[in-house]
């Protein structure tokens, strides 16, 4: 299974739980994970709307080293960064971020 597999299965998830999933880009900035999860405030349990970066990969591929140095950079700001190398992952992440 290809890595655009993965990443397409996680914008029709999101999506249809409610959400929106933005293809995420940074000119200028190298490693940046694919994609943005954006959690409406209503479908999530806290007061607030959530949002996390997502970095899909073929199964069993590993992020490279500029990535994880990215996704470190990030979660040292306090952001929540996940990698996702399948649709079964896919669909436990979905079902955790929006319930049910």
């Amino acid at each position: 299974m290809r890595e655009s597999s993965i990443e397409k299965h996680l914008v029709r998830q999101v999506k249809a739980a409610g959400g929106e999933c933005r293809k995420y880009v940074t000119p200028g900035r190298r490693h940046a994970p694919d994609r943005l999860v954006l959690i409406p405030t209503a479908l999530w349990s806290m007061r607030t709307a959530r949002a996390v970066f997502v970095e899909t990969k073929a199964p069993g591929k590993r992020p490279r080293p500029g990535q994880l140095r990215e996704h470190e950079r990030l979660r040292a700001m306090g952001f929540e960064v996940r990698v996702i190398d399948t649709k079964e992952k896919v669909d436990r992440h979905v079902k955790y971020w929006f319930g049910g």
